[in-house]
């Protein structure tokens, strides 16, 4: 009987752990309308028959204003800029002096920044991933998004919340590589420039439509 009591009480503290993960990302997409913080990114790519998986760290700002709005700022090692301005996803990529630029709407549907940055509830959401509940683990309360479209470069992402605050992505392709980020400095619901969403190409830079 006592281990019957027991069982039943693990199991009754599993799902309620299990539910903090999606309480907190639909509160998070309900009650969030901005945020800024500082960003590291580890992008490890998998393993080869006799090389270990390579790694590259990269760290930058973040930005963003739902619904449609949001920008990164990559400082190190190299400098990138990637910003939604609500109608067109700009890439800037200043080694190579080039701007890429997307109809922002046809390529962030089933994305991460869709997500964190772009819908105001779980249930818009549910139109294009499938949520499951994760069990806690590094202090971090999780959920699961998985793209519903399978032919699309994205195969799953785990979003870890710290409270109500946005802590961690994990994102794996389609090709196995997977990508940390891990966001520091967390400021929820505060003003934000509109001119921080509005990118111009710099002069002289090639710019490539698609």
């Amino acid at each position: 009987m006592k281990k019957n009591i027991l069982a039943a009480l693990l199991a009754i503290c599993a799902a309620a752990a299990h539910a903090s993960g999606l309480d907190a990302l639909e509160n998070f997409l309900k009650n969030v309308k901005s945020g800024r913080a500082a960003f590291t990114q580890v992008v490890t790519s998998p393993s080869r028959e006799g090389q270990a998986p390579k790694t590259r760290t990269s760290t930058g700002t973040f930005e963003f204003a739902r619904p449609k709005h949001f920008r990164f700022d990559y400082k190190k090692p190299f400098e990138q800029v990637i910003v939604a301005d609500g109608q067109t996803l700009w890439l800037y990529d200043a080694d190579l002096n080039q701007v890429t630029a997307r109809t922002q709407d046809a390529v962030l549907g089933s994305t991460p920044a869709a997500l964190i940055a772009s819908a105001s509830s779980l249930g818009t959401l549910q139109r294009d991933f499938d949520f499951e509940a994760a069990p806690d683990k590094d202090g971090l309360q999780w959920a699961v998004a998985t793209p519903k479209n399978k032919d699309g470069q994205l195969n799953n992402m785990r979003v870890g919340f710290r409270g109500n605050e946005l802590a961690q992505l994990e994102i794996v392709d389609g090709f196995g590589q997977r990508s940390v980020i891990t966001f520091d400095k967390m400021e929820l619901n505060v003003p934000i420039a509109p001119q921080r969403f509005v990118f111009k190409p710099p002069q002289g830079a090639a710019v490539v439509k698609q």
